[in-house]
């Protein structure tokens, strides 16, 4: 399967004048992941995502991507929460149900301006890392939890290191970011990717 591009429509500055950035389902986005990525015979099909194959995950476009804390956010994986009650809360409801039908788990956002522009590589690595985001809960023991249906539960992740240059520089490596810079050190699993990734997910308080 092709890789999904986001509409012509979502991206003419015309048409965003009067709203700014413009939200619309990408619906192809997530059977293209669900193909490729999640399903053990797709074509870039990684393990680490075995417990998403049946997640409650819709994607959505993003008009172009916005800038918080300095960086330019292009991503962002978010469980649904509604943090309201009354109007409000029934108001946010039938917005998702008016774009997907019902109230989803998460939902991962992507800007459509960065990707209908980016490479191969650079839109894969995108998703990935904001799936990434998108872990299994654990149990009292450590060990993976499922619901009563027998379905992973999922929870949101941070990243699995986050250090500044300088301090690994002065000091040297932690074992955390050891086992970075030996995943580095191997050839990559996909392709040579040079990018620098940006993901409002990191953002936030709850990631």
């Amino acid at each position: 399967m092709d890789r999904p591009y986001p509409p012509s429509s979502l991206l003419d500055l015309s048409e965003l004048s009067d709203f700014g950035i413009r939200l619309t389902p990408a619906t192809e986005v997530w059977e293209w992941l669900q193909a490729e990525i999640l399903a053990d015979t797709g074509t870039i099909h990684n393990e680490d995502h075995a417990h998403l194959l049946d997640a409650d995950i819709r994607i959505m476009w993003a008009s172009s991507s916005f800038e918080k804390q300095g960086r330019t956010v292009l991503g962002q994986a978010e469980q649904v929460a509604f943090r309201a009650g009354g109007w409000q809360k029934l108001r946010m409801e039938q917005q998702m149900r008016d774009w997907f039908g019902q109230v989803p788990a998460f939902i991962i956002t992507l800007a459509a301006d960065y990707c209908a522009q980016c490479s191969d590589l650079e839109f894969c690595a995108l998703v990935e890392h904001e799936l990434y985001h998108i872990a299994q809960a654990t149990d009292k023991y450590g060990a993976p939890a499922f619901t009563e249906e027998g379905i992973p539960k999922l929870k949101l992740r941070g990243h699995d290191v986050e250090e500044f240059v300088g301090v690994v520089r002065r000091y040297g490596a932690s074992a955390d970011v050891q086992e970075l810079v030996d995943a580095a050190n191997k050839p990559a699993e996909v392709g040579k990717l040079n990018i620098s990734r940006a993901c409002g997910t990191c953002l936030l308080k709850s990631a």
